[in-house]
């Protein structure tokens, strides 16, 4: 290991995304302004690192992904660390401290990194430095920041009581001298990701502590004042304030164009999950009506040739590329119009002072300027402090560069949320607002994350049609406002929408004489299992199903299957099923009308159906959502869940519809137990246990 023994302390991140990885880079790149090196590798390259032996500090970095797992990097590490065979005592030498970042959105809220932190404590480690746990549905900078600032000295601490129980003498001497002008600041803090429980180190500590910079340094003038704050405006105090930004991020790649020719890698290099599929689209259907507030398609895949394995609850990823003419309007105002096609090579910058540099792995080292940005990169992203940093240095006007500078800084973070990471700015529509921001191409390399591939729910039976995978989505819109110049479509949903076109609506030039289109469409796609998401192993078993809108999709898939295994079958014992579904509008997004053919064949016991925006002239008015509906059937949720231990299952929007049929199920359970609400809380946290109430949910 290279890191100076004295000052070194571990680095490990566990990603999924990159947003782990971006966090540990960020800590790396501060340790060197504290004196300190940081070790850092993922978490799952173990043969790198040896926890068991290790004497330093340790800090992870963690993600939080699917319904509370540990990200995939983690999964070896989190096996081996769980081996009951371990001694309590197996890891009393190390001290450490964790940063979990999760949603709060999501039942499990930074379940990765809780599952690794209390492990690490069953095995005898000791924090160093308290937990923080960073919520991305309120901004994960409002705890990362202040847990990194209060890092160093803790780490510090940590470093320095090391060195004393190694030698009381001139060890300590050296390391005391050096923290003895530090002024006293509180390093216990007890992050979480509630803003008001956040206990900050004193103001002048952090500003001295932390590498930054301070805006009188710039001498910019600050915008006119306006009277009210906007993406490329701000008012007082913001406006007036000497600001403290991020360290400028050291560039560490290098973009070369060649003059050769070849061809680009295969999408499958692009996935690191598992095996890729190229499939046809064999059939389109538009299941709502032209005048529907949201369009929803189902789209039917051949898998008869490849080995596709699936249960009805499992979902599927599909790659897909950004939008085509955001990708040349991107080129035109990158000064690269006529370039796209040019073949580009990408590797570390030589002499970059960035710490452990290296091509990031969705990045081929050889392919088309126009691949990397159609297939590699996720402009779509809203743009982290870090690059609105970096983007500082490429803008021009004396205003725009303030902007920028105010939205990346400490004073500027409301603004920050309000502007960009609640208004869901992208890097484009940054470029549009910022005209003299000029970046080039190695800063988007560096900053933009992976185009992530899309995942859906499975909406068939392989047992029912076999060599056939559904599944149905909404297309996304997003409507054009203030901050963002034109309306568009959701990256994924509105490239898919565009490809099956001409399958909705064929005309007699595109057909064959079998009446057929004449090219079939592919995509490519990987499999992702569902655990637990699934059907009871015991058909007898009862169960309920909650499913509005698109939510309904994985249920079709269990009542194919059922209805599949009733044929099959007629010996067996099938337990009942509810289905609860909901939508606007009877006549305009039912989406599945044949639910009643289950009905009818006894597949699906009870369907109860509302509409939330038909008006009613009933005495009484129907219920509108699905945890309405619920409500009047509280008696038979109850008996389903507590006497006949059967399961209940939720798909859909969490927000504003899975959260509250939880509680239309805490409220049933309080009720009908004749127990108070806490008790009812805790009967559904066993049940979520048990495996017996399911999410599979999306905010």
């Amino acid at each position: 290991m290279c890191c100076d023994s004295k000052r070194r302390f571990l680095l490990l991140y566990a990603t999924q995304k990159g947003q782990a990885k971006a966090i540990a880079e960020e800590i790396s790149q501060q340790a060197g302004a504290h004196g300190l090196e940081a070790d850092m590798h993922c978490i799952s390259e173990m043969d790198k690192y040896n926890l068991e032996t290790e004497k330093d500090p340790v800090v992870i970095v963690i993600s939080t992904t699917g319904t509370g797992e540990p990200p995939d990097t983690a999964r070896k590490f989190v096996k081996k660390i769980q081996d009951t065979s371990l001694p309590p005592d197996h890891f009393a030498h190390l001290q450490y401290g964790l940063l979990g970042l999760g949603d709060s959105e999501y039942m499990f809220f930074c379940n990765g990194g809780k599952t690794v932190d209390l492990r690490l404590q069953e095995l005898g480690a000791q924090h160093f430095y308290d937990t923080g746990l960073a919520d991305d549905c309120v901004g994960l900078e409002l705890v990362v920041d202040p847990w990194i600032d209060g890092l160093w000295l803790a780490l510090k601490k940590a470093l320095l009581l090391q060195k004393e129980r190694e030698d009381m003498n001139s060890v300590v001497d050296a390391v005391s001298s050096t923290l003895s002008t530090a002024p006293h600041v509180v390093h216990e803090l007890n992050l979480s990701s509630e803003v008001q429980n956040l206990r900050l180190e004193d103001e002048g500590a952090r500003s001295s502590d932390v590498p930054s910079q301070n805006l009188d340094d710039f001498n910019l003038v600050a915008p006119a004042r306006s009277t009210e704050a906007s993406l490329v405006h701000s008012i007082p105090p913001v406006s007036q304030s000497a600001l403290n930004v991020p360290a400028l991020p050291p560039e560490y790649i290098e973009v070369q164009f060649q003059d050769t020719f070849g061809e680009n890698p295969h999408l499958s290099s692009l996935v690191s999950e598992g095996t890729t599929f190229e499939v046809p689209i064999t059939k389109a259907v538009q299941l709502t009506r032209e005048d529907a507030i949201k369009t929803t398609l189902l789209l039917e895949l051949d898998i008869s040739d490849i080995v596709f394995d699936y249960q009805p609850g499992d979902a599927f990823c599909v790659i897909c590329p950004n939008n085509a003419s955001e990708v040349e309007e991107l080129l035109h105002i990158l000064g690269l119009s006529g370039k796209g096609d040019d073949f580009v090579c990408v590797k570390v910058k030589q002499g970059t002072k960035k710490k452990g540099a290296s091509r990031p792995q969705h990045i081929p080292e050889r392919c088309t300027l126009k691949f990397i940005l159609t297939w590699c990169l996720e402009i779509r992203a809203v743009p982290k402090k870090a690059f609105l940093r970096a983007l500082v240095e490429c803008t021009s006007d004396v205003g725009e560069k303030r902007r920028l500078q105010e939205l990346c800084s400490r004073q500027g973070a409301s603004d920050y949320t309000r502007f960009i990471r609640d208004s869901n700015v992208c890097f484009l529509d940054l470029l549009h607002a910022f005209p003299s921001c000029k970046p080039s191409l190695n800063l988007l390399i560096e900053h933009l994350p992976k185009l992530q591939a899309r995942s859906y729910s499975v909406s068939s039976s392989n047992l029912c049609q076999p060599g056939k995978l559904c599944f149905l989505f909404n297309i996304v819109e997003f409507p054009a406002c203030r901050a963002r110049p034109v309306s568009r479509k959701g990256v994924c949903t509105g490239w898919l929408a565009e490809l099956v076109a001409p399958l909705l609506h064929p005309s007699k030039s595109t057909l064959d004489t079998k009446g057929e289109s004449s090219s079939t469409v592919k995509i490519s796609v990987f499999p992702r299992p569902n655990h637990t998401f699934h059907l009871p192993a015991d058909p007898s078993v009862p169960f309920m199903m909650v499913g509005p809108g698109t939510g309904i999709s994985p249920f079709i898939g269990f009542l194919q299957h059922r209805q599949k295994l009733r044929e099959q079958h007629t010996d067996w014992e099938f337990g009942e099923t509810w289905l609860f579904f909901g939508c606007r509008h009877r006549d305009r997004d039912y989406l599945f009308k044949q639910l009643r053919c289950f009905l009818e064949h006894g597949t699906l016991t009870h369907l109860k159906v509302c509409f939330s925006r038909d008006s009613s002239t009933a005495e009484v008015a129907p219920p509108k959502y699905v945890q309405d509906i619920i409500r009047l059937y509280a008696k038979d949720v109850a008996r389903v869940l507590l006497k006949e231990r059967g399961y209940f299952y939720i798909c859909g929007d969490k927000k504003h519809m899975a959260d509250g049929v939880s509680d239309a199920v805490v409220d049933i359970l309080s009720m009908e137990m004749e127990a108070d609400r806490l008790e009812a809380m805790k009967i559904l946290a066993m049940l979520r246990e048990e495996k017996r109430y399911l999410q599979d949910v999306w905010s």
